[in-house]
């Protein structure tokens, strides 16, 4: 881990050395309560995606405005929350490897702990790491709900497995799993609507076939940052999982707004410096090791008149008009394309208020892939 930043609050922002993450409190904090807001006006269960942050500070601010629990994508990342105290984790994920599923039911000696299944693989192998576990492991039946990503493709599939987690004592049907990742980023809220209804319609098939069978469906989850408005009015779905709300990348920013929901800002940056100027463009400090493109390049905050380009792995290009480029030294903030993968670059969040620093963060999943 990279040493923590030289930094104490009240220092101005002229410290921190570039690139660095920062976040704007002001917006951040906005942010989160707008979320908060939103799931207790419709009686929804909130349980965000800590993929995004990856910080157990923020999982716990996050349960304190009343969330039910944090998400994440691996058991080293449910390790470092429950390790700061996040005391509900829900891995959103399916996991094979029995080395893996071993050390996830250890962690229910410190907290409530889900994971996903779709498969009877998968489900052999938990059942077998669960005879040690302290306590039991909720398990959620992944329905492939249009992502064509993971989960159980037919109704009958997803049915037999359920009726296998009812079997054994070290398991608790936690309930289904119905995220579809792919309609996060559709730009129109039509196109977004169309995907999620064709969910809804395929989690109530099945929460019917289980009610069929005497089965009681406690959740149905999902929902991202892209399309939570139209999980919660659909009916069907009573927990979402939205992450990138708290920090709103350029990517979601360019969505079509839903006017279901609330509005969030920017509260993510990589903090960058210019370097060095030619006539015609400036060279920033923040390349391809500062912030994740697989999203395209970032923007530059309030000027929409420069235009990110040609990043190599130290450096970035700014282009625009000639008198609009910034001076030698100059900082700027980035928006990043994608911010999920941006915050796993870094070791430490900065957040600052009102032109100062006011909290350092460690990012406590910070590479944890396994």
């Amino acid at each position: 881990m990279v040493p923590r930043p030289a930094l104490v609050p009240g220092d101005p922002i002229a410290a921190i050395e570039t690139p660095a993450l920062i976040v704007d409190l002001v917006a951040f904090d906005a942010n989160l309560m707008a979320m908060a807001d939103f799931a207790k006006a419709r009686g929804i269960r909130l349980r965000p995606h800590g993929k995004t942050h990856k910080s157990a500070l923020i999982g716990k601010r996050q349960m304190a405005l009343g969330a039910v629990g944090l998400c994440c994508q691996k058991v080293s990342e449910a390790e470092a929350l429950v390790a700061g105290g996040v005391t509900d984790v829900l891995v959103t994920n399916e996991v094979l490897a029995p080395s893996k599923l071993a050390r996830l039911a250890a962690l229910t000696a410190q907290a409530r702990i889900g994971i996903c299944v779709d498969s009877a693989l998968g489900l052999d192998r938990l059942i077998e790491a669960a005879r040690l576990a302290p306590r039991p492991i909720d398990v959620y039946l992944e329905l492939d709900v249009g992502a064509g990503r993971c989960g159980v493709v037919r109704i009958a599939d997803g049915v037999a497995l359920v009726e296998r987690i009812h079997a054994h004592a070290a398991l608790r049907f936690g309930g289904v799993h119905a995220y579809h990742g792919g309609a996060q980023h559709l730009r129109t809220l039509a196109e977004r609507k169309a995907a999620i209804d064709f969910a809804a319609d395929r989690a109530s098939e099945l929460k019917t076939a289980l009610e069929a069978r005497g089965i009681e469906v406690p959740v149905v989850t999902g929902a991202g940052t892209g399309t939570f408005p139209i999980e919660a009015a659909s009916g069907v779905y009573n927990e979402i999982q939205p992450g990138s709300y708290i920090f709103m990348d350029r990517d979601y920013g360019d969505n079509q707004p839903d006017p279901a929901g609330p509005r969030f800002q920017h509260s993510l940056f990589v903090l960058t410096s210019v370097m060095s100027r030619r006539a015609d463009f400036a060279v920033i400090d923040a390349g391809l090791k500062a912030h994740s493109v697989d999203s395209d390049y970032p923007t530059v905050f309030g000027r929409p008149e420069l235009t990110f380009d040609s990043p190599s792995d130290e450096h970035g290009i700014l282009r625009g008009p000639v008198a609009a480029l910034p001076a030698l030294e100059e900082r700027l903030r980035l928006i990043p394309g994608h911010c999920d993968p941006t915050v796993n670059l870094y070791d430490w969040i900065i957040a600052v208020r009102d032109g100062k620093v006011a909290e350092i963060w460690p990012i406590d999943g910070r590479g944890a892939l396994t």
